[in-house]
């Protein structure tokens, strides 16, 4: 379970951040951009814990902007966190952003 002061500032960074530039314009890819929804639950799973850490709470502040919203509650994120792990730890091939939003996004 990740508790940790760290991971939860950075799920309020990530969320303001998002929250912020969600209505902004899309921007045309480059070779080095990347799309939230083309990542599986595998690839973030290998990731290293602060890397995988740091996507989850990006992912959370891609829904928090999404919403429209600016407020959460850092328990429910936290359960939604543990949540979000099981379900890609059993379904490695399934997008992660997919399991995000199934699991309470």
């Amino acid at each position: 379970m990740i508790r940790s002061t760290s991971t939860i500032r950075s799920c309020v960074v990530a969320a303001g951040a998002l929250a912020f530039l969600a209505p902004s314009t899309v921007f045309a890819q480059s070779a080095s951009d990347r799309s939230l929804d083309q990542f599986t639950c595998k690839q973030i799973m290998r990731e290293p814990p602060a890397v995988r850490e740091a996507t989850v709470a990006f992912m959370h502040g891609y829904l928090l902007g999404k919403s429209n919203s600016v407020k959460f509650n850092v328990e429910k994120i936290l359960k939604h966190t543990d949540s979000f792990i099981d379900s890609c730890l059993d379904n490695p091939g399934a997008k992660a952003l997919d399991i995000m939003m199934k699991t309470g996004g």
